[in-house]
């Protein structure tokens, strides 16, 4: 984490009151890896930090060469599967993003599944695919993904232009992509509309997400079938703040549960250039 404290995410931890985090970094050569901190979330202070990565870059030419990032994990039977984003570099636009799957069985290191990505390229989506939020429901796991669209120049140079999708699948390996865009861009200054965020509550499902124009801003949707989406940013619950490291930009949100309280782990300013920040969710009779 030599420049960049940036995408993570938190499980619990078998040490009372604190929470596993895999925090994305990058390295003074800016590639990415995953590595691992411990949180108290009830103070918000950093136990421990791992010294080394506990996931590491692909092989030369494979799609994560050039880093891996955006750590979603889920239990499952076969152990523990960690979707992440491959970062390889390209020539006319800056970088290929696609999506790669990890197991962790017990204590062993994390291993790939496969050195290709989980989401093949089809016809209509052979561009890019970026970060996955993934939830196991009875029978059935489902995927809010960000999807590339376009690559198109805006301001200085090429922008990629993404919105986040949705996927099925009954074993959480194998996915049907019905082409079903969950949060699109609604407005003339957006671009993007990445890093999905799921949690169930209550017979309803709540996401939220990142959303950029001149800069970065967090969003919220909720759902009642975990397909059709309503967008509600005025409702996301947080902003940037007056001034510091999330003054100009917030984004990269992961909304867990820990311990009867919500909490969001996001990046500040510069895509966590600036660090990696920590919110709690206060209930409306605490407000």
């Amino acid at each position: 984490m030599t420049t960049f404290a940036g995408p993570s995410f938190a499980l619990d931890s078998t040490r009372p009151g604190e929470v596993d985090v895999f925090v994305t970094g990058r390295d003074a050569q800016n590639r990415s890896r995953i590595g691992m901190a411990r949180l108290r979330p009830a103070d918000a202070t950093i136990v421990e930090v791992a010294p080394d990565p506990v996931f590491d870059l692909g092989t030369l030419g494979a799609f994560d060469e050039n880093g891996v990032s955006y750590p979603w994990i889920v239990d499952d039977a076969a152990g523990r599967l960690m979707y992440y984003v491959g970062w390889m570099p390209t020539v006319l636009t800056p970088f290929q993003n696609h999506l790669g799957l990890a197991i962790q069985r017990g204590s062993e290191p994390w291993h790939r599944y496969s050195r290709a990505p989980i989401l093949e390229r089809t016809d209509r989506e052979y561009l890019s695919i970026g970060s996955a939020s993934v939830i196991r429901e009875a029978g059935l796991w489902r995927m809010y993904y960000t999807c590339f669209r376009a690559w198109g120049e805006k301001g200085a140079g090429p922008k990629h232009f993404y919105v986040i999708k949705y996927a099925e699948s009954n074993d959480g390996f194998h996915w049907t992509r019905p082409d079903r865009v969950c949060i699109d861009i609604e407005h003339p200054s957006e671009y993007s509309i990445g890093r999905p965020s799921v949690l169930t509550d209550r017979g309803l499902y709540h996401m939220w997400y990142s959303y950029r124009g001149a800069e970065y801003r967090i969003g919220y949707a909720w759902s009642s079938d975990g397909i059709e989406w309503t967008r509600r940013d005025d409702v996301a619950g947080i902003d940037v703040s007056t001034e510091g490291w999330d003054s100009q930009a917030i984004c990269y949100a992961h909304v867990f549960r820990f311990e009867d309280r919500i909490y969001m782990l996001y990046c500040g300013n510069h895509y966590g250039r600036d660090g990696l920040g920590l919110a709690r969710w206060e209930d409306a009779g605490a407000r």
